[in-house]
């Protein structure tokens, strides 16, 4: 990758391209002004954008986004190839590799997602840190204080698992995330799902904290993803210890970009 060229006034993007969506943001330098989330965009769009250079007038009629600086840099990280070949047709991206993270002990079949994650929380907040992304997976990445990756974990989250009853079998129904941490001892079978999802999953949380601050106790934990707030609201329920602690981000990645753009 070639240094970064981005001055501090300068309007930059950062495209963090998930499995199911485009996570966007857009920094003047080292300040993130704004971010947002659209699907997945079908190749006619993406080249409009391309040709226009991520021109003003474009965005109004395609997405409802902020205005861009024309001729913007594009910062690419992806876990999705197909949807990277679109992107980097522009003349002005720039794809973020693992190789370019400065974090030791890095695996290639790392999700970059996962390392900006681990980045971004541990340069915001210090190093070590652990890392909980409450996502369409939930993972764990915890990262010590020489930089270097301790580990992790990946388990479905709330949806999927809960999707997962829904469509492989029979005679369960999908069932909503509660907003509030449900009975445990429920007395109809929606009610069950969302006891046995929701207490194993927080059950596990927990574990998992617990057995990082046994090795790093001053470390931080970082919360991440869409379903982190929900996710804290059942930890402060069951350990408010871990709540309080505990913080919430919904743009580590993007920090983690932001160091790679500006250093």
């Amino acid at each position: 990758m070639n240094p970064p060229t981005t001055a501090n006034h300068h309007f930059w993007l950062a495209l963090m391209i998930g499995s199911s969506h485009l996570h966007w943001a857009e920094f003047q330098g080292k300040e993130l002004l704004t971010a947002w989330d659209t699907p997945h965009l079908n190749p006619e769009i993406v080249q409009e954008l391309i040709k226009g250079g991520f021109a003003d007038d474009l965005w109004p009629e395609i997405l409802p986004v902020p205005p861009l600086s024309r001729g913007a840099s594009l910062w690419i990280a992806s876990v999705v190839p197909e949807q990277t070949q679109l992107w980097q047709r522009y003349a002005q991206a720039k794809a973020i590799a693992l190789d370019d993270l400065p974090l030791k002990g890095l695996y290639p079949t790392l999700g970059i997602d996962r390392a900006l994650a681990a980045l971004g929380a541990g340069e915001k907040f210090g190093f070590p840190v652990l890392v909980v992304d409450a996502g369409t997976a939930m993972t764990f990445t915890g990262v010590n204080s020489d930089r270097q990756l301790v580990g992790g974990a990946i388990l479905p989250g709330f949806r999927l698992q809960l999707k997962s009853l829904w469509t492989g079998t029979a005679s369960l129904p999908d069932v909503a995330i509660p907003q509030e941490l449900p009975d445990r001892w429920a007395l109809n079978t929606p009610s069950s799902i969302q006891s046995g999802v929701i207490y194993s999953i927080v059950a596990g949380v927990r574990d998992f904290i617990a057995a990082w601050w046994q090795d790093y106790p001053q470390s931080q934990i970082v919360v991440t993803g869409g379903g982190g707030p929900g996710l804290l609201a059942y930890l402060r329920s069951r350990d408010s210890a871990i709540a309080d602690r505990a913080i919430f981000d919904p743009h580590l990645v993007f920090w983690g970009m932001e160091m790679i753009v500006n250093g």
